[in-house]
């Protein structure tokens, strides 16, 4: 009995004698288990910021950033948007550029000749017209009459790409947005770990140095110590772990929001309760199918290609346009009479081309049908991500709730172990598993609000849109 008093005696002195190692080692939990770490990170940082001219570090500005601020950044400055925009800014300029055949077309002339008496061209046709000698100018008029919906139908094919390069302009958009949400809760998430991995390798290192004085004093075996440095030993890659994942979601953060380098984030956590995810399904899909610019693009892609399978139909039937000149000739030969006019009506009918353009008919239309299948195609795909994206969102919800219940006990269970084991009812083997478990819960439980937002983000991003 005496042994037994004395035992805990010396325990209490050993935690109380720690407890100012263990405050230190919370402010700083780095510094003495890991302090070889710690420098070369704070050397890392350092060698990011930028020098002044006086030759010393100057330190990163600091960038404060919610969710969205950074939707709002990713906006302003990822490429990706300017690239669609500007496509979809190219195909307006293509309806313009078919839309011209339906105007006027004006050309002017200045020729100026030198021929030898009587020459005529006798080579390369089948006409051998006379050349006079003459300087001239003139103009010349032409319009389409009509070529019975060539023209038309080809405007129409150009102006409904351009309208489903604009939906896939605003679907980019949607794709950066959402890649923006798993960047910024990734990287919540990884900041949350990295804390709870500091956190362990500080109680572990205030374990391991209890261990390690009791077992000087005779009062742990060397198992119990050797089980210490081993708890402590994977809490450090624990804390590797995690200080890896968080520097690669900021540098992935970093490249989302359109910055050539590594910048030095706050982030800032959302403040909004969380609510949970729609009751049905149903709704949601007919949203999706009546919203994703990703179905509006394809059915305008559709749509063109059957406008651009009757313009290469309407080729086969006859072009007819209107002609008129005029112009003078002040300098000629004397059989070369002055001013010159002319009006005229042209009727181009095609009769054989080598069957172009029906065979050019025919692979329009059958693209026109591949079109088709691939807009079904596309609608049962996102009638599953939609289902996807809501069984997850729903599954994230609950374990939000299951995640703060297994923090609990895992917390319980951890105190009863410790108590247990500073009285000597446990070995250190039910300790370590009782702050494996609670390590587990906790990162699960840190891991588990990011993953429910994310979810949500990404539940919007299948149905409305972002």
């Amino acid at each position: 009995m005496s042994n037994r008093v004395a035992k805990l005696a010396c325990l209490l002195s050993l935690s109380l004698s720690c407890l100012g190692q263990s405050t230190l080692v919370l402010q700083n939990p780095t510094d003495a288990p890991l302090g070889a770490l710690a420098s070369s990170q704070n050397d890392d940082e350092q060698s990011q910021a930028a020098p002044n001219r006086t030759g010393q570090q100057s330190p990163r500005v600091v960038i404060h950033l919610s969710v969205k601020d950074a939707e709002a950044v990713a906006l302003k400055n990822n490429p990706a948007i300017s690239v669609a925009r500007l496509n979809a800014l190219a195909s307006q300029q293509v309806t313009r550029e078919v839309r011209s055949a339906l105007w006027p077309q004006a050309y002017a002339s200045l020729t100026a000749v030198d021929a030898r008496n009587n020459s005529r061209i006798t080579a390369g046709a089948l006409n051998n017209p006379i050349i006079y000698t003459r300087a001239a100018g003139g103009g010349t008029v032409s319009q389409l009459i009509t070529d019975f919906g060539h023209t038309t139908n080809l405007v129409a094919s150009a102006r409904l790409q351009a309208k489903a390069d604009e939906q896939n302009a605003a679907a980019t958009k949607e794709d950066v947005l959402v890649a923006t949400d798993q960047a910024f809760y990734g990287a919540l998430q990884t900041q949350a770990v990295l804390r709870v991995a500091e956190q362990t390798v500080a109680s572990r290192q205030l374990l391991a140095d209890q261990v390690s004085a009791l077992t000087k004093s005779k009062l742990k075996s060397d198992l119990d110590l050797s089980f210490a440095n081993v708890n402590l030993a994977q809490a450090k890659l624990l804390y590797l772990d995690a200080l890896n994942s968080d520097k690669s979601a900021v540098a992935s953060l970093s490249a989302i929001l359109g910055y050539p380098t590594l910048e030095n984030f706050e982030l800032v956590n959302d403040t909004e309760p969380l609510t949970p995810p729609p009751a049905d399904v149903d709704p949601l899909i007919v949203d999706a199918f009546s919203k994703r610019p990703e179905i509006l693009a394809l059915e305008f892609e559709s749509e063109s290609a059957e406008k651009l399978h009757q313009s290469d139909r309407d080729q086969m039937f006859p072009t007819i346009s209107a002609l008129a000149a005029y112009g003078d000739s002040p300098i000629r030969d004397d059989r070369v009479y002055g001013p010159y006019g002319a009006v005229g009506v042209n009727v181009q009918i095609p009769v054989f081309n080598g069957f172009l353009f029906s065979s050019k008919a025919r692979e329009t239309d059958l693209r026109a049908q591949a079109s088709r299948q691939r807009l079904m195609d596309l609608r049962n795909r996102i009638s599953r991500d939609v289902r996807t994206s809501w069984l997850t969102a729903n599954t994230a919800f609950d374990r939000v709730t299951v995640s703060e219940q297994l923090l609990a006990q895992a917390n319980l269970a951890l105190d009863l172990a410790q108590t247990r084991y500073k009285l000597g009812l446990s070995s250190i083997v039910e300790l370590s598993q009782a702050q494996l478990q609670q390590t587990q819960a906790e990162i699960g439980n840190a891991q588990a609000g990011y993953e429910y937002r994310l979810a949500l983000s990404v539940l919007r991003y299948q149905t409305t849109g972002l």
